[in-house]
């Protein structure tokens, strides 16, 4: 009788299968955190290379003037 409050949705509760996520898709989450950690060390090493230490865009150039 659990089952009664489905009957007159006309469908079945979901049943819970014992599927692995982490385990098959943990090597993609650890390549993913790879990837940002070497993206993120680029543009950190960009930021600080003679061409844009000056620009105003740049987050980490001198404040000047105004």
């Amino acid at each position: 009788m659990a089952n009664w409050k489905w009957l007159w949705l006309g469908a079945t509760p979901i049943k819970k299968f014992p599927t692995p996520i982490l385990e098959p898709l943990g090597p993609f989450f650890a390549a993913g955190l790879i990837v940002l950690y070497g993206v993120n060390s680029l543009q950190n090493a960009m930021m600080k290379s003679d061409e844009w230490k000056d620009d105003p865009r740049n987050p980490n150039a001198k404040k000047g003037g105004h």
